[in-house]
C-alpha cells in the first residue's frame, strides 16, 4: 500500500519516500590472479594490484579465477530481524453532501445523477444495507479512515522504534509488524517536524533485535545496504554506495542529507540504510523522481543528526535547539565584495531580534559571521546547523567580519522559539524621488499609514535595471546602506556616493520585506 503522505517536497520533484535501498552492482564480477579463490567483498586497495596482475600475468601463471558477485548476506541476515514495517490509521476528511465524487467519479459525470437517487435510496436495491433519509433531515456522513505504510527499525531492546515524522503524522492508531510477522501497537513519543524524524514505543514487552547507529560518517563511494517495505513487501533488501554527503533538498531549515543510488519507492520511508558492519549510517527519507517514481536516487538522514534528535526525543519527547536570534542570508560574492571579504564565505546577518542573545552579545546587523566555536561557516545553512546542534544555555564563539576586520563575539544561547509572523502593507506614499541608475523610485517610510518600518520605501523599480534583476519590488524598505541607517532618498543617494568614492564595486543594502530582513548588494553606479 502507497504512502499517504508522500508528496512533492520541492520544484525539483523531490518526493518523500524511504528506506533508501541501495540499488547497486550486486552482479558485478570481481577477476583475480592466481591459483588460490578469494570469497567476499575485494578491498579498494586490492583493485589496482588485481588490474596490474590481469595485464601483466606472471609467465606460467594459472588463469585468473572469475569471483561470485558480492555478497550482503551476511550483513542482512544480522540487520533484517530488527527492521520493521510500520501501519498508521488515519482519518480521512469527509466532503459534505453526496456526489459522484463520493463513488470515485469526476465532478459532473453522468452518472453522478443515478449514484446519489442510489445513495438516497438506501443501496438496498443492490444488497447494499442503509436506512432512508427523512425527508429535510440532514443525512449523518460516517467517518472514514484511510490507512498509510512506511518502514522504521529498533534501536533498543525494550523496544524504541525509529521512523520518519511524515510516516506518522496525524496518525491515530500505529502498528508495527516485525521481520517474523508479528504485529504490536506503538505510541508516538516524540516528533520532529524539522528533520522529519520521529520516535516511537511498542506497548508490549519484549527483548527485540535491534541495530545500533553509526558513529562514523560515511565516505562517497561506500557500500550501503538498505531494508525496507515498499508497497507493503516488507524484508525488501537493497544494496547500492554512497553518492554525495551535505545535500539541501529543501526539505526543512536543518537538511544535511546523505545522497545514496537506490531504488526507493512508496512505503521505504524511516528505514535503514546499513554499512557493511551493520552498523545504520542514516533513515531513509526521500527521492528524487521527474515521474513520481524510482530514479535511484534518494536521501537519508546521516546519523549524526538521527543521534542527537532520537536521545532529545526519548529524554523529553522534544527537541531543545539553540538560538541566536538573527536573521540571515548567504554571503554571495557581490556581498563579499561590498564588505571587504576575500571570498564569499559565511553568513550575514540582516535582523537582529529584539532581546535576543545575539543582541545582548553585541552582534549588529551586517555582520559576516564566518565560524562557531572554531568551525567555517561556509553558508546560511551552515550556520543554522551549527546553531541548532548547541544545547540552550550553552556558549557559542563567533568569529563575525566587521568594518573590515574579523572579531571575536561569545554568546549564551537561547532556546529556539516558534515562527515568527510578516510584515505589514505599506499604503500611500509622498514625495517620492528617483535614484537614475540604480533603477529604484524611492520615499520616505516615516508616516506611511501602515507601515511600522523604518527607512525609505521601494515605490517603484525600474524594469531590467540592477535593482529589479537583484530581486528588489516595490514595498521594500530600505533600512541600511552602506552599513548606515537612512531614512529619505537623499541618505541612499549620499551613502551611494560615499560606497564609490572609496572605491567599493558594490554598495550593500538592508531590506525589510514581507519575507523578513535579507542584504542586496547593487554594483555602484558610475559618478554623473
Amino acid at each position: 500500500m502507497s504512502e499517504q503522505n508522500d508528496q512533492v517536497r520541492t520544484t525539483s520533484k523531490v518526493r518523500r519516500s524511504g528506506v533508501a535501498v541501495l540499488l547497486g552492482a550486486v552482479g558485478i564480477g570481481a577477476l583475480m590472479a592466481g591459483a588460490g579463490t578469494m570469497s567476499g567483498v575485494i578491498a579498494p586497495s586490492q583493485t589496482a594490484a588485481i588490474a596490474q596482475n590481469l595485464s601483466n600475468p606472471a609467465p606460467n601463471a594459472p588463469a585468473p579465477a572469475v569471483l561470485a558477485p558480492v555478497s550482503f548476506a551476511d550483513v542482512v541476515e544480522r540487520v533484517k530481524p530488527a527492521v520493521v514495517s510500520i501501519r498508521v490509521k488515519t482519518a480521512v476528511e469527509q466532503t459534505s453532501g453526496v456526489d459522484g465524487r463520493s463513488f470515485g467519479l469526476p465532478e459532473g459525470h453522468p452518472l453522478e445523477r443515478f449514484f446519489r437517487e442510489f445513495r438516497e435510496r438506501g443501496g438496498s436495491e443492490f444488497g447494499m444495507r442503509g436506512e432512508r433519509q427523512e425527508r429535510g433531515q440532514p443525512r449523518a456522513q460516517p467517518r472514514r479512515f484511510g490507512m498509510s505504510q512506511g518502514s522504521g527499525f529498533f534501536i533498543s531492546a525494550d523496544g524504541y522504534v525509529v521512523t520518519n515524522n511524515h510516516v506518522i503524522d496525524k496518525g491515530m492508531e500505529v502498528e508495527v509488524t516485525t521481520d517474523s510477522g508479528q504485529t504490536l501497537t506503538a505510541k508516538v513519543v516524540g516528533t520532529d517536524p524539522k528533520t522529519d524524524l520521529a520516535l516511537l514505543k511498542v506497548q508490549e514487552e519484549g527483548n527485540y533485535p535491534y541495530v545500533s547507529l553509526a558513529k562514523s560518517t560515511p565516505r562517497v563511494g561506500d557500500w550501503v545496504v538498505a531494508v525496507g517495505n515498499p508497497f507493503g513487501l516488507g524484508g525488501t533488501v537493497t544494496a547500492g554506495i554512497v553518492s554525495a554527503r551535505g545535500r539541501d533538498i529543501g526539505a526543512g531549515p536543518y537538511d544535511d542529507f546523505l545522497q545514496i543510488d537506490a531504488a526507493v519507492n512508496r512505503g521505504n520511508s524511516g528505514g535503514p540504510a546499513f554499512n557493511l558492519n551493520g552498523e545504520v549510517i542514516g533513515v531513509n527519507t526521500a527521492i528524487a523522481s521527474p515521474s513520481g517514481g524510482n530514479v535511484g536516487i534518494a536521501f537519508a538522514i546521516p546519523t549524526e543528526a538521527v543521534q542527537k534528535v532520537v536521545a532529545d526525543l526519548k529524554a523529553t519527547g522534544t527537541v531543545e535547539r539553540g538560538f541566536l536570534g538573527v536573521q540571515i542570508q548567504p554571503v554571495t560574492k557581490d556581498i563579499a565584495a561590498s564588505l571587504g571579504l576575500k571570498e564569499a564565505q559565511g553568513a550575514i546577518v540582516a535582523r537582529i531580534e529584539e532581546g535576543s542573545p545575539a543582541g545582548k552579545a553585541g552582534v549588529r546587523t551586517g555582520d559576516a559571521i564566518l565560524s562557531v566555536n572554531g568551525k567555517p561557516v561556509d553558508n546560511a545553512r551552515d550556520l543554522s546547523r551549527e546553531i541548532a546542534n548547541l544545547k540552550p544555555g550553552s556558549t557559542a564563539d563567533l568569529k563575525v567580519w566587521r568594518d573590515g576586520s574579523e572579531r571575536e563575539v561569545k554568546v549564551t544561547l537561547g532556546r529556539l522559539p516558534g515562527e515568527r509572523g510578516a510584515a505589514a502593507q505599506p499604503a500611500q506614499v509622498e514625495g517620492t524621488a528617483d535614484t537614475g541608475r540604480l533603477g529604484l523610485r524611492l520615499a520616505p517610510a516615516a508616516g506611511v499609514s501602515g507601515l511600522d518600518k523604518k527607512g525609505v520605501l521601494v515605490v517603484g523599480v525600474e524594469p531590467g535595471s540592477e535593482a529589479a534583476e537583484r530581486g528588489l519590488k516595490t514595498g521594500d524598505v530600505i533600512a541600511e546602506v552602506g552599513g548606515r541607517a537612512v531614512q529619505n532618498p537623499a541618505d541612499v543617494q549620499k551613502a551611494i556616493a560615499d560606497s564609490r568614492r572609496d572605491g567599493r564595486r558594490a554598495v550593500l543594502l538592508r531590506l525589510e520585506t514581507e519575507e523578513g530582513a535579507r542584504f542586496v548588494a547593487l554594483p555602484t553606479p558610475p559618478a554623473g
